[in-house]
């Protein structure tokens, strides 16, 4: 079945606009599986490539494992995207600016791993969008995630200050692929923070990417990049049959999570 005509948000270009293309309709109860090629994926909206089914663990986890992901609003079907190209950061091309860095040096933040998700998931759901005027993380995307995350799939990178979580960053991951969902600041850098604390952990672990979906000035000063959907796509398939780690502990560089400062709970 296809999904033709119908009004379509695009978050991720900031506004609503009218898709009158066909477009590839997943049945509910259809396999976890059932996506359609994601060179299929429309040019405009860039990598709109189905709608429909569910966010049920077994679809997300299919999705992420060929590179969609969902993205839509509020009173929308799910859409699901794939966009071309596609913005990546690999763990050796993180770039912390002085200013960051100075930040960073000031010892103003405390850092932990999985403690508090659903902090971290609500801010990025609270945090204000230029060009939009919610929100796209709906109450069943807020749901879909944290089962995922008590499942073991999904992670979040807090940032405190004394007691307040003041940053974060959450998204999923499959291998050695770390697929980036959102992130939220409430103090300055903090969420430049988390995304540097969050590769460095993942470049010990040995992932190979982190996945940022599509490009902004925020992540390409961190040195994320646009690749073909192609070669990532190929990069999945390398990396993303690797075990992962088998805990989420948060580690300084020299390996020993007892003498990290500062990341006791």
């Amino acid at each position: 079945m296809q999904f033709v005509g119908a009004v379509l948000a695009a978050p991720c270009l900031g506004g609503t606009l009218r898709c009158m293309k066909p477009l590839h309709w997943i049945e509910p109860g259809a396999p976890p599986e059932s996506f359609p090629d994601p060179a299929t994926a429309l040019r405009d909206p860039d990598g709109l490539l189905a709608a429909g089914g569910d966010l049920s663990p077994a679809r997300l986890l299919a999705a992420y494992r060929r590179g969609i992901f969902p993205w839509y609003n509020a009173g929308e079907p799910i859409l699901w995207w794939c966009p071309d190209p596609r913005a990546v950061l690999y763990p050796g091309e993180l770039h912390v600016s002085r200013s960051l860095a100075r930040t960073l040096r000031r010892d103003c933040f405390r850092y932990t791993l999985d403690q508090d998700f659903a902090g971290v998931i609500d801010g990025c759901a609270q945090a204000p969008r230029r060009g939009q005027p919610g929100t796209w993380i709906t109450a069943d995307m807020r749901a879909a995630y944290l089962t995922l995350h008590r499942l073991g799939h999904a992670h979040s990178l807090e940032v405190w200050q004394n007691k307040t979580l003041v940053g974060g960053v959450y998204g999923v991951a499959v291998g050695r692929v770390f697929f980036g969902e959102s992130m939220f600041s409430r103090a300055r850098d903090a969420s430049k923070a988390a995304l540097v604390m969050l590769v460095r952990q993942l470049a010990r672990w040995g992932f190979a990417l982190l996945d940022c979906q599509v490009a902004s000035p925020h992540l390409t000063s961190l040195g994320s990049r646009l690749i073909p959907r192609r070669d990532f796509l190929a990069a999945l398939d390398d990396f993303c049959p690797q075990p992962g780690p088998a805990a989420w502990i948060l580690e300084p560089a020299n390996g020993t999570p007892e003498a990290a400062h500062g990341l006791s709970g």
